[in-house]
């Protein structure tokens, strides 16, 4: 049998990006996981602040060229690649002209980003778009940083025919990272693409932060709370709308804890038996 595939979606992934708990998970855990036999791919957004000559990153042409509408405007998708040689482990970039040539990745003279949501939105939709290009069907997408958790609804709505993701499984990973109150008031529109409609953000009744954390829970399949003592009303909300939840785990734990999780998720027809 093929190794299960996880696919993971990161906000930050270091060195590409300061050291945080989010971006040294998105360096160590993935590599970690393959070593225990699954088979990964790694995204994150390609921010103004990261460095493509020192970290040596270049265009994939076969994959680049897609545009991706948004409030009603065409940009174009840009695929970058690069490796972490030490952990053996390729980074693919999601980047745009619009969106991703800031030196800041959410606010400047903290001031926040008005086009945050739009940002959001064309990260993952553009994520899910190079998936389908390199053919390769996620049995779990874990999602890391909130910059990424829309894509539930995208996976679910947008591509839930797509025979790539018909039985991928979700997770959510939330950590102490900065978080808006609200979102621009056209919000739901901007959201809106082909599969998605008005109906699937009724969750969004306003557009705060609260809100679009428990639609991205209703759509997804587990959360996993990524700091100590953050999100813990969404832990409760995930575990009373029957999702699977994982508390905050220790760095010495973490790793061999998310893979357990992983089993448990797993579909049934992917479960197999670790090697340690």
């Amino acid at each position: 049998m093929e190794s299960p595939r996880i696919l993971y979606v990161c906000s930050e992934i270091y060195p590409y990006l300061s050291e945080s708990n989010v971006s040294k998970i998105g360096q160590q855990l993935p590599p970690a996981i393959q070593e225990k036999g699954f088979e990964i791919r790694t995204f994150m957004p390609r921010f103004g602040c990261v460095n493509e000559r020192r970290n040596q990153l270049h265009e994939v042409i076969r994959l680049s060229g897609l545009n991706l509408v948004i409030n009603e405007a065409d940009h174009p998708l840009i695929i970058k690649v690069a490796s972490i040689s030490a952990a053996r482990m390729q980074i693919y970039f999601i980047d745009n002209e619009d969106y991703f040539q800031r030196k800041t990745m959410y606010r400047e003279d903290d001031a926040w980003f008005d086009d945050n949501d739009e940002r959001s939105i064309f990260f993952v939709r553009g994520v899910l778009e190079t998936i389908r290009k390199l053919r390769w069907s996620p049995d779990i997408v874990h999602c890391h940083g909130w910059f990424s958790f829309i894509l539930a609804l995208y996976l679910r709505k947008s591509f839930k025919d797509d025979p790539l993701y018909l039985n991928s499984k979700i997770i959510l990973s939330l950590y102490d990272e900065p978080m808006p109150e609200t979102f621009d008031e056209t919000f739901k529109k901007k959201a809106l693409c082909d599969g998605v409609r008005f109906k699937d953000l009724e969750q969004m009744t306003e557009p705060t932060f609260e809100n679009l954390m428990k639609m991205c829970i209703n759509y997804a399949d587990g959360f996993i709370a990524g700091d100590p003592g953050v999100g813990e009303s969404y832990l409760r909300y995930a575990a009373d709308n029957k999702k699977s939840v994982m508390n905050y785990q220790t760095p010495d734990e973490y790793i061999e804890k998310y893979a357990q999780f992983y089993e448990a998720i797993l579909p049934r027809k992917r479960k197999k038996s670790r090697t340690t």
